[in-house]
């Protein structure tokens, strides 16, 4: 069994408020939860109303599975039009790590 993260840094366009921020981030966090099937929230400056990070959260019994899985995710993330992907960091861990 192997499990993977990616954590995504997000620069937020035209926002100006955290209500604004609410109104990007909470839709791509549920378009990755449905899409996918991941576990997804943000998880980062969410006292920043233009930032934001957004981790995602997978399980597979397959490497490849986990990796194609946070690849799909990180190009959802990136083709975004309303925010721009600043960096991202992943994860990957099997059941014998310890």
């Amino acid at each position: 069994m192997f499990t993977g993260s990616l954590t995504a840094d997000l620069l937020l366009g035209d926002v100006h408020s955290l209500k604004g921020k609410r109104a990007v981030v909470r839709p791509i966090v549920a378009e990755l939860r449905r899409r996918y099937a991941v576990a997804a929230a943000e998880v980062g400056d969410q006292d920043l109303h233009r930032r934001a990070q957004v981790a995602v959260a997978t399980v597979a019994a397959d490497p490849t599975q986990v990796t194609d899985v946070l690849d799909a995710c990180e190009r959802l993330l990136a083709e975004r039009p309303e925010v721009t992907l600043l960096s991202t960091h992943r994860q990957l861990f099997s059941d014998t790590d310890c």
